[in-house]
């Protein structure tokens, strides 16, 4: 079994709409939507969940006022302003548990909070490990790893040979827990400034875990110029140039009606992916996808 990842510099680049055309055209794999801040793969494969259990984050920290000595100290070391007068904000609170750690008193104590969901789904596809967290609440890696965990363990009890991956965009701590184990990864990127100037950041934290990573350019034809240099500066980074997607309205059009692009139409966009994932088959010697 192995992990193929799809990661990008910045979002908007075009990296679920590429995972999503994968799941269609891959055999006998299990999904993961690691992108658990704003997880968007479920609108292209229309799930169904299957399982649903509560994630814990970050947690609350709460004053015992019996115990409270008024000093002081947690209105100073709270970084966040959440407490003020000895009483904490929870609408401010980041559960970090200084107040917590520095309270002489010991009145203050952290307690988990149900921020979130994590989710097994049953598509057309396969089946998705993925997760929604709750209004304001913010991502994590231990998110990303509790995803993933489910998706091996999904694929263990499948016997799947494949995990497909939409990480989160960025080289936060999401993206970091997305790349640790992964046995291969696909920058999607595009060719204007920002998208050169993030890629260069993610492809330096995929050398960084020695992961195998491909880069694509998608709308590559906006800018020729642009895209030849992410090009080169990929070789230069010791990732591989994959393949390049051009501009094309069907798949804009797929993704308003909620479809995989290899799905909706058999265009320059659809093709160009499928020669894109032939070669990330070759890349990442996939047993048994091709055929």
């Amino acid at each position: 079994m192995k992990e193929l990842l799809i990661i990008s510099g910045k979002g908007g680049t075009g990296k679920t709409t590429v995972l999503g055309s994968f799941a269609a055209l891959a055999r006998n794999q299990v999904l993961a939507d690691a992108d658990v801040d704003a997880p968007n793969l479920h609108l292209l494969l229309s799930p169904e969940p299957k399982d649903e259990r509560p994630y814990s984050g970050a947690g609350l920290a709460i004053v015992d006022e019996a115990l409270c000595i008024e000093c002081g100290r947690c209105d100073e070391v709270c970084e966040f302003d959440a407490v003020r007068n000895h009483k904490v904000d929870p609408n401010r609170c980041e559960g970090c548990g200084t107040c917590a750690l520095i309270c002489p008193a010991n009145a203050i104590t952290m307690h988990p909070q149900i921020t979130g969901h994590v989710y097994i789904s049953s598509t057309r596809f396969g089946l998705l490990a993925h997760a929604r967290l709750h209004a304001g609440a913010e991502a994590s890696g231990r998110l990303v790893t509790e995803v993933r965990d489910v998706a091996r363990k999904l694929a263990t009890e499948q016997e799947a040979d494949l995990i497909l991956t939409d990480g989160s965009p960025g080289i936060g701590c999401p993206v970091i827990a997305s790349l640790s184990g992964v046995d291969v990864a696909l920058a999607v990127t595009e060719p204007t400034p920002s998208g050169v100037h993030d890629l260069r950041r993610v492809l330096a934290v995929s050398a960084h875990f020695g992961v195998p990573t491909g880069v694509c350019i998608n709308k590559w034809d906006l800018n020729p110029t642009l895209a030849d240099k992410i090009e080169r500066e990929a070789k230069e980074m010791k990732a591989k140039p994959m393949g390049r997607i051009p501009f094309d309205e069907d798949i804009s059009n797929a993704i308003a009606e909620g479809m995989p692009v290899v799905e909706h139409s058999k265009g320059e966009g659809a093709t160009a992916i499928t020669n894109l994932w032939h070669e990330m088959v070759e890349f990442g010697a996939f047993d048994g996808q091709e055929g």
